[in-house]
């Protein structure tokens, strides 16, 4: 599917703050409300909008620790490596997970509490899953950068006419 400067426009706004009402990013894109839900909703059938949710701050709920687990894995111990990343989708305590290429197989972010809830969580869990050769972690000092947003380049044109509305 190809995008145009509206629907740039739109997907950036709607990442920024997902609750932008129709009317609002009708009248920022200069289109009229209906024209603008049917845009919205054509981006969703592509698949270009997967979902609309909301952002969480753990530490706001005492969440008060993010680690970074590098693994390697045995492969002659595992059945399969869909398994594997199905044992990892499922550990509520993973927030994301990544199969990568390099040095190591997989990247997990996980959300504890604290230290002691973090060790809980390597030592009954992920310690206790089959194939898994290598375990690293790593914990965030301070957050730099951290956003699900895909900014899409706008034209001169259209940069001007968002800054005025």
């Amino acid at each position: 599917m190809v995008l145009d400067e509206i629907d740039k426009i739109i997907l950036n706004t709607l990442q920024e703050n997902g609750k932008t009402t129709n009317s609002k990013l009708s009248k920022l894109v200069g289109i009229s409300a209906p024209a603008t839900l049917e845009r919205v909703k054509r981006l969703e059938t592509a698949g270009i909008i997967t979902r609309f949710t909301v952002l969480v701050d753990p530490e706001q709920l005492g969440y008060l620790i993010t680690g970074i687990v590098n693994l390697s894995l045995n492969l002659s111990q595992l059945t399969s490596v869909e398994d594997i990343k199905e044992k990892f989708a499922a550990l509520e305590e993973v927030v994301e997970c990544y199969q990568i290429s390099g040095e190591n197989d997989f990247i997990l972010k996980v959300i504890s509490k604290n230290i002691k809830t973090y060790a809980e969580f390597m030592n009954t869990k992920l310690t206790k899953i089959d194939g898994i050769r290598f375990i690293k972690s790593s914990f965030v000092i301070d957050k730099v950068k951290e956003s699900r947003a895909f900014v899409f380049d706008l034209n001169e044109e259209y940069r001007t006419d968002i800054n005025n509305c």
